[in-house]
């Protein structure tokens, strides 16, 4: 059987926002996505209707009641009273007449159930069944029980729910037919699939929109032919005991709606302190017309009232079934899982950084109550330690700050009025500050020509890796100023170079020195080149005038 509820792939990354409004913490993070543990889910449809990523989705039964229909079988649904809150001005007359076009047989509401159930309650209060009884119209709070507090299974009212009753009439009166409830709940598919006998599938409101406007269905307002029942209560906080003949002689009557509220009273009813009380609980906030698959999320009171407005003042007329035919086992299923050791914890907590119960915040942000919820989570595999966002902060905070210490740079901030908000010691040891609160909220210009952050604050054009020589300090430095206007701060690193300025100026000095030794060197080589030149220019006019004259000599001989 596919699941009522499920996760989209998504992204959902960091927000956590499901398993915080999980009751029962029944989901699981795995490579950043959210899946549901079924076999913890309540089906309440907390996590559906909080989602702001939009990734759950229900099991949609449209195509499943659409073949029923298109093979012939009569389809009779059965309509939840919660109907005249989701759509305006509806009464069931007009609601059948909108589902007949769809192609269903007929439609009733499940009121009338609601009514065989309220009376089979009044007869377990007049039995004195037992102590105390819980209703048992919600499924979510019947699997609550079964599956978290077996201690409270005596007490839970082991009656049909108004859906089953109806559908089984319905079944009576057309042994052929296919049941469809339809109403605002999740967990109503559910409790069809584990209890399959009477209804055949349900549908949401939204999912009945959803049809209604791709067959472009209207529901046209008629006059309602149908008698009023004060069982058209049942989808609002204490509606079903307002439909209920009270005797306050044999018990006290409350309602307690929202899961929390359920779960503190269920654990009031096993620790023994309540007594004599039929005790009407539902899972939603509101009861049915809160429910998680409303189609339309208007005013609570604006529905209630016309639900309220809606319901008569007395019963439905109609045969009520025997006690027997109601009946309605609810086996304790159970979390067979074994709880890790308190050694497997600690280990746990000491990873998320939590050392010491004063380091255990229990701040909530990771949807658990407390820290050690959250280790036990991660032991089962259903969370992961980064899940913690007072860790990640001090993770976060402990890498920078490590970083900021121990960076050769100087570094610090400064507000828009120029004034020195944080400094790193490298800057306070390049500025000769002893103690950071000696310039914290002072003007930058206590320590530094103001000048290159005037022009990025006014030209809003960020200066980077710009050589400056700071005469005060003696030091050369390459000056970066990054203005981030989103939060009114500049932030200025500073690289000292003055060692490699000095070298390179050293260089530069000698490389001048020897270009000077070479100039004279030459220089001098040219004058001796010269020299010789001249000397060697003397000798060879001596020699020619020499050698003339021996030639004349020579020839006049």
């Amino acid at each position: 059987m596919n699941s009522c509820i499920q996760f989209k792939p998504s992204n959902c990354r960091n927000c956590y926002k499901c398993i915080r409004h999980c009751p029962v913490k029944s989901i699981r993070f795995e490579n950043n996505q959210a899946h549901i543990v079924h076999d913890e889910c309540i089906l309440c449809g907390e996590c559906f209707v909080v989602c702001p990523q939009n990734a759950k989705e229900i099991r949609n039964d449209v195509d499943k009641v659409k073949e029923v229909i298109k093979s012939g079988r009569p389809v009779y649904a059965s309509v939840a009273p919660s109907f005249v809150g989701n759509y305006d001005g509806a009464n069931i007359t007009m609601f059948a007449n909108a589902l007949k076009k769809l192609g269903f047989t007929d439609a009733e509401e499940t009121a009338l159930g609601a009514n065989i159930v309220k009376n089979e309650y009044e007869r377990m209060i007049e039995r004195n069944d037992s102590n105390v009884i819980i209703s048992s119209c919600c499924h979510s709070i019947n699997t609550l029980i079964q599956k978290y507090y077996p201690a409270a299974l005596p007490f839970l009212a082991h009656v049909m729910s108004p859906m089953q009753a109806h559908c089984k009439e319905i079944k009576k009166a057309h042994p052929d037919a296919f049941t469809v409830f339809i109403g605002p709940c999740i967990s109503k598919k559910d409790e069809a699939d584990k209890y399959p006998e009477f209804v055949d599938a349900v549908l949401t409101f939204e999912e009945l929109t959803g049809w209604f406007n791709e067959k472009e269905v209207k529901i046209e307002y008629c006059e309602d032919q149908s008698p009023k029942g004060r069982s058209r209560l049942f989808p609002t906080t204490g509606g079903i005991l307002r439909s209920m003949k009270r005797n306050h002689d044999i018990c006290t009557y409350i309602s307690v709606d929202g899961v929390e509220n359920c779960k503190n009273a269920i654990q009031d009813i096993i620790d023994g302190k309540v007594n004599r009380c039929f005790i009407e609980m539902s899972a939603c906030v509101g009861s049915c017309i809160g429910g998680p698959a409303m189609d339309k999320r208007k005013s609570p009171i604006g529905d209630f009232m016309r639900v309220d407005e809606y319901a008569g003042n007395d019963d439905f007329v109609m045969d009520i079934p025997a006690s027997e035919e109601l009946t309605k086992e609810m086996k304790y299923i159970g979390i067979n899982r074994q709880k890790p050791g308190s050694k497997a914890i600690e280990e746990i907590l000491r990873k998320m950084g939590k050392n010491s119960p004063a380091d255990e915040l229990n701040c909530g942000s990771c949807g658990y109550e407390t820290c050690r919820d959250k280790a036990m989570a991660v032991y089962f595999g259903k969370s992961d330690i980064n899940m913690c966002m007072p860790y990640l902060i001090e993770k976060a905070e402990s890498f920078s700050d490590t970083i900021i210490k121990n960076t050769p740079n100087a570094i610090f901030v400064l507000n828009e009025s120029l004034e020195i908000q944080q400094m790193n010691k490298t800057a306070r040891e390049m500025f000769n500050i002893k103690n950071i609160h000696d310039v914290l909220n002072e003007p930058v210009v206590r320590i530094l020509d103001p000048l290159p952050f005037v022009n990025v604050l006014n030209d809003g054009v960020n200066i980077r890796d710009k050589k400056v020589y700071l005469a005060e300090y003696n030091k050369y430095v390459e000056q970066t100023i990054i203005l981030d206007r989103s939060y009114h701060i500049m932030i200025c690193f500073m690289r000292d170079v003055t060692e490699e300025e000095l070298q390179k100026n050293k260089k530069e000095t000698m490389s001048k020195n020897t270009v000077d030794i070479a100039d004279k060197v030459i220089e001098k080589q040219m004058r001796v080149v010269q020299e010789i030149a001249s000397l060697l220019g003397e000798t060879t006019a001596e020699t020619k005038i020499a050698l003339t004259k021996l030639k004349e000599s020579l020839n006049d001989e």
